[in-house]
């Protein structure tokens, strides 16, 4: 596996950067990227591929789940990331997205054991609020579960970001706007919410809509 990712690199330094040599200094000594791109680290789901955004243009942050802790008292990297990306890039843009077949979803949807995973048994609680909508509903099929609790991971998320300070200040002063995704792997089609959450619809028949 080691070889095959030095030999992209190699592909990269000797095919591709030279093709691109203007826009990589032009990035040498600065970014300016205009939005906050949160998703799930699993390999399926690259924001830059799916989002077909150059290098200096998406400011991401990736983890397990597509996680955003509320903010506390000691904020953690993944508050910092935020804050920094408003506060000092300026991003005018927060899309929280997540995926279809997700496996830290499921292990929440399907309530598997994770005594042996202390770390992301912790790490998933920041979803408790999308798994107590969804486990008051009934579903015909397990998929069905994981499809909406994916889906309310999503807006259980950004209600999170909404209680960090610089998110709250760009909110209520008009210079950020917040999305809500979720991306399927199979098909390459993403649905976003509507304003308030109300539902999800096609991003690609709604390019405009936005959660708030």
């Amino acid at each position: 596996m080691m070889k095959e990712i030095v030999n992209g690199f190699l592909s990269f330094q000797q095919n591709v950067f030279p093709e691109r040599k203007d826009l990589f200094k032009s990035l040498a000594s600065n970014q300016n990227p205009k939005a906050l791109f949160i998703s799930c680290s699993d390999s399926r789901l690259v924001p830059e591929l799916v989002t077909q955004q150059e290098p200096g243009q998406l400011f991401v942050i990736r983890n397990a789940g597509n996680i955003v802790p509320p903010f506390g008292p000691e904020p953690g990297g993944v508050s910092a990331t935020i804050e920094y990306a408003l506060m000092v890039l300026g991003v005018s843009e927060i899309i929280i997205c997540g995926h279809s077949n997700c496996g830290a979803m499921n292990a929440i949807a399907s309530c598997q054991c994770m005594d042996t995973m202390p770390a992301v048994e912790h790490w998933l609680r920041y979803a408790d609020a999308a798994k107590t909508v969804v486990e008051e509903r009934e579903y015909e099929t397990a998929e069905a579960k994981l499809n909406e609790m994916v889906k309310e991971n999503v807006i259980a998320q950004l209600n999170n970001i909404k209680t960090h300070p610089s998110v709250a200040l760009a909110l209520r002063k008009g210079k950020v706007r917040l999305h809500g995704w979720v991306y399927d792997i199979e098909s390459g089609k993403i649905i976003a919410l509507t304003p308030g959450g109300k539902s999800f619809i096609s991003l690609s028949d709604n390019p405009e809509t936005c959660f708030e």
